[in-house]
């Protein structure tokens, strides 16, 4: 091979070989045809082919180095619809998260969890039109995959994989869909989901009612601001399609219009319906007719005396399936919370019968917020027929539950703290230890030992020798509340003294006793 900046030319049979810059790497391989008259071959000066190696050998150098030239260009960022979540985010989150959890806790649930991917034949026809949304994993080694687009089906396929009959779970994880993010919305294309659902075979409307009581009891906790719950039953919206004249071919389509009146004008969804699914004008309009109607308990009366709806069968289960909910959420005390809402579709294709959705009303918490605008903050309702999709022999085990929109929670309560700029703590640190003295590490290491051992959450500074000043500032600026002091005095005399940031006071504590004072003031804040 040849020095730097050298081209060395090979023979392989008729295929010439180039390698440049002195390293035994390939650069471009050039097939020489085989010349017909030989002497012709050997006419061309080597100089020139050389030359021409050359040249070939410099512009395949410049293509490689390109990509390491053009790296200044690089835009670092996180792909579409997709963020991180600094420190001070992760802290609201987490409080979030415990606060959903252990209300999941409070009522019974046990915690699960499944991959996040999924085969994507346990994924496909279970979301109508939704399913466009499903990302698809290449293919690895056989196995046509996709990431899950929620926590139900793997919910329905774990039952039923483990022939189980009974269960109340709850669920915590990140799901994937490929729709176009509203971050200002907390609508994203990676995000987390909290679920909760009851699988078994139980007296009607108590599991349902136990659902809407979770979700009243989360939403007031966390202190979003007035709430309402939007109740509805797919067996009420099929009766009214059926009674309207919607052919059974186009419910699924006709419903999927429906659940879009949250987001679009009547005027819109109609036009979908009749221009782009092929449903008469006329039967659009008896379905206006409906689907604008809300209210409580009476509206179910009401509907109870539809001359239409009431030679319904389907509509009259699930009427009779809403009284008799209206009748145990009012025991919970909960009823104001909720409204009967037929305009609610729930997109979803595997919904069987009573389906909710909570929004958080234009009114916000505090005087001083802007109007929010995030849509709907939890979901969900029964399906029954879900586990069946996936056993093979076609047991159904009834299911009904919940998801809680953490993202738009999340987005929320951010901007509240943005809005009245509330400082957060990134730690849980309760003690300091720190030195005035050079030369005191490892009598740090020893104290922080012994409170450490202690389960107390304590920090030191990766310094020989710190200042001490330096040290009490960071206590301060991160909202340390306690400081314990060793230094030459103080080993001399036993003591170790334990200050107060707060209030800057400091007092002398035997050793052995420094840990149970420690425990007592951090009882007492």
């Amino acid at each position: 091979m040849g020095g730097p900046g050298l081209c060395c030319l090979a023979s392989s049979g008729d295929r010439p070989v180039l390698y440049a810059s002195g390293q035994s790497i390939l650069i471009a391989r050039l097939v020489v045809h085989r010349a017909r008259d030989t002497t012709r071959l050997a006419s061309i000066e080597r100089s020139h082919i050389s030359h021409f190696f050359c040249q070939v050998a410099e512009a395949a150098l410049a293509t490689q180095l390109k990509p390491h030239q053009e790296k200044s260009n690089f835009i670092i960022k996180t792909p579409k619809g997709t963020r991180d979540l600094s420190p001070e985010q992760m802290v609201v989150r987490e409080k979030i998260l415990d606060m959903v959890v252990s209300c999941f806790k409070r009522h019974g649930a046990k915690g699960l969890d499944t991959p996040a991917f999924e085969l994507k034949e346990m994924l496909t026809e279970k979301y109508g039109e939704d399913s466009g949304l499903i990302y698809d994993l290449k293919d690895q080694g056989g196995e046509l995959l996709s990431l899950r687009y929620d926590l139900t089906v793997p919910f329905a396929r774990y039952l039923a994989m483990n022939k189980v009959k009974k269960m109340k779970r709850y669920h915590v994880g990140k799901v994937w869909r490929r729709e176009s993010p509203t971050i200002a919305q907390g609508r994203y294309r990676e995000f987390c989901q909290c679920d909760f659902d009851i699988a078994g075979q139980f007296d009607p409307m108590i599991p349902d009612a136990e659902c809407l009581k979770i979700m009243c009891e989360i939403l007031s906790g966390l202190q979003l601001g007035d709430f309402l719950i939007k109740v509805n039953d797919r067996r009420i919206l099929d009766g009214i399609f059926a009674v309207c004249g919607v052919p059974e071919s186009k419910f699924h389509a006709i419903c999927s219009s429906v659940d879009k009146l949250d987001k679009m004008s009547w005027k819109d969804v109609r036009h979908e319906m009749v221009a782009k699914k092929g449903l008469a004008a006329e039967v659009a309009d008896r379905i206006w007719d409906y689907v604008q109607c809300h209210g409580g308990v009476s509206l179910v009366k009401q509907m109870f005396q539809d001359p239409r709806l009431s030679q319904n069968k389907q509509a009259l289960e699930g009427l009779g399936d809403l009284k008799l909910l209206f009748e145990y959420l009012t025991l919970f005390g909960i009823a104001e919370k909720i409204s009967f809402d037929l305009s609610l579709a729930r997109g979803l294709d595997y919904y069987t019968g009573v389906i909710y959705e909570a929004v958080l009303l234009q009114t916000p918490a505090h005087a001083e917020e802007e109007p929010l605008n995030v849509g709907s903050v939890a979901a969900g309702g029964r399906y029954d027929g879900l586990v069946g999709m996936f056993d093979p022999k076609g047991h159904n085990v009834p299911c009904v539950g919940l998801s809680i929109g953490v993202e738009r929670i999340f987005s929320i309560v951010e901007r509240r703290m943005k809005t009245f700029g509330e400082k957060i703590r990134t730690t849980e640190t309760q003690v300091f230890v720190a030195t005035p003295q050079k030369n005191f590490l490892q009598e740090r290491l020893k104290l922080i030992a012994e409170l450490w051992d202690a389960g107390i959450k304590a920090e030191l500074m990766y310094k020989n020798n710190p200042k001490l000043l330096t040290q009490l500032h960071y206590c301060e600026n991160t909202g340390i509340p306690l400081v314990v002091i060793i230094g030459e005095q103080e080993l001399k005399e036993g003591v170790i003294k334990l200050r107060s940031v707060a209030n800057r006071e400091e007092v002398a504590i035997t050793r052995e006793n420094l840990v149970a004072e420690i425990q007592k003031r951090l009882s007492e804040s």
